[in-house]
């Protein structure tokens, strides 16, 4: 058996030596110019104990070194991650996966067996040149709600500095691991095991997601039956209106699509509601274009209700707290009703009679919109104190000194 480094020259043979990883994208890390550190036969394979090619490298800047746990073999055989164990299609966990896809694992659990097995597997995936496990096959609705569709690079941080948790580190700011409170050890999540991730049982991270599954809202349609318009959210600039009509054609005659640019925004228009109910149904957390999630809502409606003017002509309910309305004046004061506060006609503009032996000053404004005086019988020129030459500081003495 060729389950140590010990072992003789002829199961030699059988263990793996490799030129690059199986990696996702989350694990690769986003730097370009990344170095890796490849050992063969570094160490053995979790799963299957042969020694295999180790590779290790640092993702990016302040990130943890990650290194390959698990043999190329073992990786083909589930389409799984050398490094995370997730799945290199979904992202998911490989329990989430089988059960959604209905598989059953099949690998044995002896050594012995386990070992025929992944010769038998290996010679396979040799002549084929491609993968087995989940590679291929038909896209899942559970699948396409949890999948993940852009790079998880938080998985790949630093550890948790165990003396700064102590109060006793002393590199600040220098420490290349995180200055962080670790989680509840009694959290599921802090217990994780790398054969169970593998076989897929026993997986907290995969039951904390079917239990997500399980608690996803759905999207009830409008009780409103001419509302036919899905609202398309999510969308950027490399989106186009042909990329949506090749998604929604199949589900009915679209009328029309409305792109909204500047809102990253679409409405799809159909002709028919059943052909509404059908894309809501088929693409509600599930539509994916160019690696984007879009958002999927039912659209609102155009007009307003016809009894709407109606409601809003009926007397509303006093507001609870305000002061009540004032009464009435009493008749007696009504008598001498100066404002007009008796009868409900607007008096009309007063008319400005002149003093007699006076004449009143030109008013401002158009001659059209001035208030018509009634002419006094006499005529007298009306002096104002504040027309004196002498009080508004401009005597004769003082502009002779001048």
């Amino acid at each position: 058996m060729a389950t140590s480094l010990g072992a003789n020259t002829y199961n030699r043979m059988n263990w793996e030596t490799s030129d690059f990883p199986i990696l996702c994208q989350t694990c690769l890390g986003d730097n370009p110019y990344m170095r890796m550190i490849r050992e063969t036969y570094g160490k053995e394979c979790t799963i299957c104990n042969r020694p295999f090619t180790v590779f290790r490298w640092c993702p990016g800047a302040k990130m943890r070194y990650k290194k390959t746990e698990v043999c190329q073999t073992c990786a083909k055989t589930k389409n799984v991650c050398q490094t995370c164990l997730l799945d290199l299609e979904y992202g998911l966990p490989v329990q989430v996966r089988d059960a959604a896809l209905k598989m059953q694992d099949n690998i044995p659990k002896s050594d012995v067996n386990r070992e025929y097995y992944q010769q038998n597997n290996e010679a396979a995936l040799a002549k084929t040149g491609g993968s087995s496990g989940a590679g291929g096959k038909a896209p899942n609705e559970l699948l396409m709600k949890l999948a993940r569709t852009t790079p998880y690079y938080k998985r790949n941080r630093a550890h948790i500095c165990s003396f700064w948790v102590k109060g006793e580190c002393k590199r600040g700011e220098e420490c290349p691991y995180r200055h962080e409170m670790p989680t509840d050890p009694n959290d599921p999540l802090a217990n994780q095991n790398i054969k169970d991730r593998y076989y897929g049982v026993d997986d907290p991270v995969a039951e904390k997601l079917l239990k997500r599954a399980a608690d996803m809202p759905k999207l009830t349609p409008p009780t409103d039956k001419s509302i036919t318009t899905v609202y398309v959210g999510g969308l950027d600039a490399n989106i186009k209106e042909q990329d949506l009509r090749d998604v929604f054609y199949q589900y009915g005659e679209i009328r029309n699509i409305n792109m909204v640019t500047k809102s990253g925004c679409a409405f799809v228009n159909f002709s028919q509601r059943e052909c509404a109910e059908k894309a809501v149904q088929g693409a509600f957390n599930k539509l994916i274009i160019k690696g984007r999630r879009l958002k999927i809502l039912w659209g609102r409606g155009q007009g307003a209700p016809a009894n709407k003017p109606q409601e809003e002509a009926r007397p509303l309910p006093p507001v609870p707290g305000l002061p009540p309305s004032l009464p009435q004046p009493p008749p007696e004061l009504l008598a001498h009703d100066f404002f007009g506060l008796g009868s409900d006609k607007v008096p009309p503009p007063p008319v400005l009679r002149a003093v007699a032996g006076s004449v009143l000053p030109p008013l401002p404004g158009p001659a059209g919109l001035r208030m018509p005086l009634i002419p006094p019988p006499g005529t007298h020129v009306i002096h104002y104190p504040s027309q004196d030459p002498q009080r508004l500081g401009t005597n004769k003495s003082r502009g002779n000194d001048n």
